[in-house]
């Protein structure tokens, strides 16, 4: 079969969700990652309504895309105003991209209601829109806004709408679910019904083929991927999405899902299974470019896509991977986590041991016992499934394998509140590296980011590739509340760099203490991850 176009709209509709920015570089830098993953369109932005995106288009004139055909957004002209004198559609040509998309109104609730205009005037817009810019030699994808919610409102003139713009040349008909407030099965029965309208008035594609249709759904019923893969179903050949599913509201389509379930589940490749594998690596780029922490349980794509904590679900797949995995996670280029807690049998222990690379039992402790261990920890608060930064340094530890590249020899937090400004933190800290003692202070915007900063400091003497590694989310959990502020606290840290994210966690009844073991494990983690490398080069 042939494969589905991908349309990818993280840069435009992408931008519209709330917290999601992007500068016009970080636009062009995104452009690129998606365009090397075999993207077909990528839609840039709307160059007629802002700066940035007018920007964005002059730089992306001097970027080399090898697959992707770039794309300018935009509206039909407005009411009463010739195409040629229109500003809107005036900027997209400008924007020297081959390919526009525009939408139009579908529904007669926003055309009468919202836009106070008239049935026939907006049919007009559409139609002489799509003309003008099949005149000036674009490709025209149209855009049909609100039109599951207008077919259910009005079917005649919805399709009417549908015919203006087929008529006046549009190369694709892309049906829009923008309120995302439609069913799979009811997108389903609607687009059959649309494609036998079409045959029946005998309408062709500017090629003389049929008609070409997309689909462009948002997430408000949480079915966005499940309506794109039902219209794909009904003979939608394009389907329009965003990275991570980033988008107004609830979000778009998420071509994180979409694109693996088309090539592995379907079998509708749309990019090669090479590129298929830069999938996770593209996720996580935008979502760091976006400075939004990943949602862990995203399909395919998260950290916890694969990840096994069961010790019947962990001894499974020791033996056949399939028994508990869908597909083959380097697939999409993400791996295979086994998560060590309180539910972990020896299984759990011994596939997370060989893959931190530690050998087990020279010193007695053998799978079993360092179950027990970690049974008895998680009664007393720590939680190992999402620390494994903490884990690793804890089975060597264990197994008298831990090698510390850094130990304290005394730190001291200081919080001062003067009546009328907000608190000051300090921190001074003493560690000693190769029998060499290093003291510094810092100040931090609390004592967690005083003791980061004045560790930082105190390493940067020893070891100056701290620098790629930054804090990107740090919690804290009362263990139980009823010792009232005497009670224990879980303090857990998420760290990264430009190659990895990693998690540790501390446990104490006092939360500055608490919060130092987790740093200080965090820190312990990259270092020898760092000098891991060093030594194999």
């Amino acid at each position: 079969m042939d494969p589905v176009l991908l349309y990818d709209t993280t840069l435009r509709d992408g931008t519209q969700g709330e917290n999601v920015n992007f500068s016009a570089d970080e636009k062009v830098k995104i452009a690129l990652r998606i365009d090397d993953i075999g993207v077909h369109y990528i839609e840039g932005g709307w160059p007629g309504s802002n700066p940035k995106d007018m920007q964005f288009f002059d730089l992306a004139k001097k970027a080399d895309f090898k697959h992707a055909r770039l794309v300018a957004f935009g509206s039909t002209r407005k009411p009463g105003i010739q195409p040629d004198k229109d500003d809107n559609l005036l900027a997209l040509l400008d924007s020297g991209t081959s390919t526009v998309t525009i939408f139009g109104k579908s529904w007669e609730l926003h055309v009468e209601e919202v836009m106070n205009n008239t049935l026939d005037e907006n049919l007009a817009m559409i139609h002489d829109s799509v003309k003008f810019l099949k005149w000036n030699k674009r490709e025209v994808i149209y855009d049909a806004e609100h039109f599951f919610d207008g077919y259910l409102n009005n079917r005649e003139y919805a399709l009417q709408t549908l015919t203006a713009a087929i008529e006046a040349g549009a190369d694709y008909i892309v049906l829009c679910d923008t309120n995302g407030g439609t069913l799979p099965f009811e997108l389903e029965a609607i687009i059959a019904d649309v494609q036998n309208y079409l045959e029946e008035k005998g309408f062709k594609s500017p090629e003389g083929a049929p008609v070409k249709l997309g689909i462009h759904t948002h997430n408000d019923c949480g079915m966005a991927a499940a309506n794109t893969i039902a219209a794909v179903r009904a003979g939608a050949v394009m389907v329009h999405g965003t990275i991570n599913g980033y988008g107004e509201r609830c979000g778009n389509a998420d071509l994180t899902s979409i694109i693996p379930i088309l090539s592995l589940k379907m079998k509708r490749p749309s990019i090669s299974v090479d590129n298929l594998k830069k999938l996770k690596s593209l996720s996580r780029y935008v979502s760091e470019t976006a400075n939004l922490v990943p949602l862990n349980n995203r399909p395919f794509v998260g950290r916890s896509a694969f990840a096994h904590k069961g010790g019947i679900h962990v001894s499974a797949i020791m033996k056949v991977p399939r028994a508990y995995e869908h597909i083959d996670p380097g697939l999409v280029g993400n791996e295979r986590r086994v998560l060590v807690s309180d539910l972990s049998g020896k299984s759990n222990v011994e596939y997370k041991v060989k893959e931190l690379g530690i050998e087990l039992g020279n010193n007695g402790y053998d799978s079993k016992k360092i179950v027990a261990e970690i049974k008895q920890l998680e009664q007393e608060g720590y939680q190992f499934d999402v620390a494994d930064g903490s884990f690793k340094i804890l089975v060597e530890k264990f197994t008298d394998q831990f090698q510390p590249l850094f130990e304290l020899e005394s730190f001291r937090v200081t919080i001062e509140k003067d009546k009328d400004q907000p608190c000051t933190a300090h921190a001074t800290v003493k560690i000693s590296v190769g029998g060499k003692q290093e003291i510094t202070a810092a100040e931090g915007y609390g004592p967690v980011s005083a003791l980061d900063n004045a560790l930082r400091k105190a390493l940067d003497r020893f070891y100056p590739d701290l620098d790629t590694m930054r804090l990107i989310d740090f919690k804290v959990r009362v263990i139980d509340g009823t010792r009232g502020t005497a009670a224990r606290v879980r303090v857990l840290i998420e760290s990264r760099d430009q190659e990895r994210i990693w998690n540790t966690i501390g446990v104490s009844e006092d939360i500055i203490e608490a919060s130092w073991q987790a740093l200080a494990d965090s820190f312990q983690y990259k270092l020898a991850k760092e000098e891991k490398i060093r030594s194999s080069n």
